[in-house]
């Protein structure tokens, strides 16, 4: 979903208090799913939990740190630097009846607390058959942190990364270390200090940090400028995972002034393709052999087409011009199977040409709590598209590839089954 904000000025500050007639709203919990296979979804979200940021701010600042207000109208909405950000609903909407569904901003009590609640959060997985789950977060941050990277306030901004971050560390990713793949927000406003903490949380227990997939549409140093070299060290020195989230850039290919919304999602994976396609010729993979760069909620049908395309231009278009730095004897295409995971929600007719991809490269998702997303059926879709493809290559994409790439353990039971639902 695009990344909004407006102008409006804070009311009281609130928890997430439930009306009789908000939980009446949700559908009955659905029944465990049966498992076709462990699952490892690399890309849900968490909607950030009103008391994330208390106590987690140092004293001067704590009064001006995000928080949710009720505005006129019952609308639940985070106030930061007097913007807010509502959750837009079709960020939150498992659960809820299919004709419920809309933009309008959701409160915390029409939600799933598992959009929320960690322990929530898990049962549903459970109900899913998704072992483990890499989770970005939501508007009030950006995807990539670009809120708090943005702030008016420096200071004030990355102290709200970094109660982010230490939040998801001890808390979501913390509390059950088994099932979440902890993910950190960057501090894109100066590259050096980024590198520092990459680096300090790498020790912590980090695995992968969400980055814009085109940061100079956020009026940062373009991905061909080098600028950003130290940070990439970072991630190649510790193993940090950078992972490119669709619309994390507040970037869509809608050339028309007047698209219906339905084009938005349907063009998706044209923002993986371009992505790729400007990583790749940035020449960044071939400086930092060692950087992993993965790709979400962009889907792997582009993937077979570019793979052939950059190794054309390599022998035609670019042959002869002064721009095209290519310092290597590997194809663009080997470099783009080295450096570069794609996941796939669903995209049945392309697993034909896995191989060309390279199956050791595909990886799964759910877009918990998001429309987009297979819950509680994600076992069910992965069975229909991968059903009939060797097993090997099915655990593989299914979890082994992720659990590989992010160092993350798998069940120690090879027929894995989750637990009753927790009460």
């Amino acid at each position: 979903m695009s990344e909004q904000a407006s102008s409006t000025g804070p009311g009281p500050s609130i928890g997430p208090q439930i009306r009789p007639s908000a939980r009446s709203a949700l559908l009955p919990d659905p029944s465990p799913r049966p498992i076709f296979v462990p699952i490892i979804s690399v890309d849900d979200h968490l909607i950030e939990p009103p008391d994330l940021f208390h106590g987690r701010l140092p004293a001067k600042l704590a009064d001006r740190a995000p928080r949710v207000v009720e505005e006129p109208g019952g609308q639940q909405v985070w106030v930061y630097e007097d913007r807010t950000y509502p959750n837009i609903g079709l960020n939150a909407v498992v659960g809820r009846p299919r004709e419920s569904w809309s933009m309008d901003p959701a409160r915390f009590d029409e939600m799933r607390p598992g959009c929320y609640d960690i322990e929530a959060r898990v049962a549903d997985m459970d109900l899913n058959g998704v072992w483990a789950s890499l989770c970005f977060p939501s508007l009030v941050a950006g995807f990539c942190g670009s809120v708090f990277s943005g702030s008016s306030d420096p200071e004030l901004g990355l102290a709200c990364v970094r109660a982010w971050n230490a939040w998801h560390i001890e808390v979501w990713a913390g509390t059950h270390p088994e099932r979440i793949i902890p993910l950190q927000l960057p501090w894109l406003a100066d590259i050096d200090v980024a590198a520092a903490e990459i680096r300090l949380n790498a020790a912590r227990g980090f695995k992968a940090v969400s980055f814009p997939e085109f940061p100079a549409q956020l009026r940062l140093p373009s991905i061909f400028s080098r600028a950003w070299d130290p940070f990439f060290a970072a991630c190649e020195e510790t193993g940090t995972v950078v992972c490119l989230h669709t619309g994390a850039s507040a970037w869509a290919p809608l050339p028309s002034p007047d698209p219906p919304f339905e084009l938005l999602p349907t063009l998706f994976p044209v923002n993986g393709l371009v992505a790729a396609a400007e990583w790749l010729w940035s020449g960044v993979p071939l400086r930092f052999p060692g950087l992993s760069v993965a790709f979400s909620e962009g889907g792997i049908g582009w993937v077979p087409m570019l793979l052939d395309r950059v190794d054309y231009v390599l022998r035609h278009s670019a042959s002869g011009t002064e721009s095209v730095a290519w310092p290597s004897d590997l194809l663009p295409s080997d470099v783009l199977r080295r450096n570069f995971w794609f996941c796939t929600i669903d995209d049945p007719s392309v697993l034909a040409l896995r191989e060309h991809i390279g199956t050791d490269h595909i990886m799964a998702e759910s877009d918990y709590p998001h429309a987009d997303s297979t819950w509680p059926d994600t076992q069910a879709v992965l069975g229909a598209s991968m059903g009939h493809l060797p097993e090997s290559e099915v655990r593989a994409m299914a979890a082994g590839n992720a659990a590989r790439l992010f160092r993350h353990p798998l069940p120690e039971q090879d027929d894995w089954r989750p637990p009753e639902r927790r009460p």
